[in-house]
């Protein structure tokens, strides 16, 4: 690292809910947050944000008359971000930077207006202004007035902790001194459930009723003998706003960071050792000693091979020295674009609250100490991102 970096606001709107202080109370607590829902007729779980939340959203979209058209993918991304914007007390004439992304982009606008044309033969006059992708930082930009340098971008899983990356390397450049980053996810639709369920890796389990016992989680990241495939899709948008330098109203510091990149046996690829976490912790550590690393927010999509993978990459790369480690899937399941947010919130919230969230099936002894925590994200074909934020 060159110089500081401080986190000086983190917001999202979720199934934990629309505050921070929503988040941390719903963490409180060893229930998830997963419902069924009927896909083509099937029963299916998913994290759905809370009734209070989505009536927020539809209040932002019915607020403009340009907002009614907009995927919920790029109002979760307005909502989040002005939170965010409004913690940090920015404001339009700081000209800050806006990085967000998205796995999927607008998912369901995008398949409305497709069905559209495969019934009319042709397409709506605002088809193609509400797919793109473009459609995240710029409309996040027009909402908040800011002048600065607008990106947009798509890394799958990984995009938000891209998203930061792209935040760290236009502050350390000069370029900016203020960066709002994140990833907006709005995949809870029947052709994205189908797809995730022909890869195999969708969760088949039957809920019992609301309540969350050992064998009641659909998704079971960080259960490392587990024999079929848990990944669960929940929706979510998480923002994080950046500032260059050490300021004394930062909520945590990113103090490391790496980055890789496997090469692809096929599609949704990784290697059984997940070369790609090795050398993006390896590169996050920097300097550190891994002793000095106190827990992990893993990326653990709950699935055999993504968790197993990356818990060994973990043991070599920290071999006696192992931290503590959690998610948060096994909670609100996989956001895809913005999970590596939400993510790097919980590692923000446990070093605010001094207090680590374990994962309720996965014991584990309380750390020691939270001062260092890395957070990790893992995208299809191993595009991977580490972060170390400190206290």
């Amino acid at each position: 690292m060159h110089k500081p970096i401080s986190i000086t606001a983190v917001a999202s709107i979720s199934p934990l809910g629309k505050s921070l202080q929503e988040v941390w109370h719903a963490y409180q607590n060893s229930d998830h947050c997963f419902v069924e829902k009927q896909f083509t007729g099937n029963p299916v779980s998913v994290a759905e944000l809370p009734p209070e939340a989505s009536e927020e959203i539809e209040r932002l979209r019915g607020s403009d008359a340009k907002y009614k058209a907009l995927d919920r993918t790029v109002l979760y991304a307005i909502y989040a971000s002005r939170r965010a914007v409004e913690q940090a007390q920015w404001t339009p004439s700081d000209n800050f930077g806006v990085n967000i992304g998205s796995s999927r982009g607008a998912t369901g606008v995008f398949e409305h207006h497709y069905e559209t044309f495969l019934k009319k033969g042709k397409a709506n006059t605002l088809s193609s202004p509400t797919t793109t992708l473009g459609n995240l930082s710029s409309w996040v930009a027009h909402d908040l007035q800011t002048q600065g340098p607008d990106v947009s971008h798509s890394i799958t899983c990984s995009t938000a902790l891209h998203a930061v990356l792209n935040g760290v390397a236009w502050l350390q450049s000069g370029m900016c001194n203020k960066f709002l980053v994140g990833g907006s996810e709005a995949p809870l639709t029947a052709f994205t459930v189908a797809q995730m369920q022909a890869l195999k890796i969708y969760s088949k389990h039957k809920l019992e009723g609301s309540l969350s016992t050992e064998t009641n989680y659909p998704c079971r990241a960080l259960d490392f003998n587990k024999r079929h495939n848990t990944m669960v899709l929940g929706e979510a948008a998480s923002m994080a706003c950046l500032e260059s330098g050490a300021k004394d109203h930062a909520l945590a510091f990113i103090t490391g960071y790496g980055y890789a990149t496997e090469i692809l046996e096929h599609n949704i690829s990784i290697s059984s050792d997940a070369k790609c976490f090795q050398r993006s912790m390896t590169m996050a550590l920097g300097e550190m000693h891994p002793n000095d690393i106190d827990a992990i927010v893993m990326h653990a999509p709950g699935t055999i091979k993504g968790d197993k993978s990356e818990w060994n990459a973990i043991k070599l790369v920290f071999s006696d020295h192992l931290p503590v480690l959690t998610s948060n899937k096994w909670k609100i399941g996989h956001s895809f674009g913005a999970s590596g947010l939400l993510s790097l919130e919980l590692a923000v919230l446990m070093l605010q609250y001094q207090e680590f969230i374990h994962v309720p099936y996965y014991k584990q002894a309380d750390p020691k100490r939270l001062k260092n925590i890395m957070v990790n994200a893992v995208g299809f074909g191993g595009n991977a991102v580490s972060l170390v934020i400190s206290k």
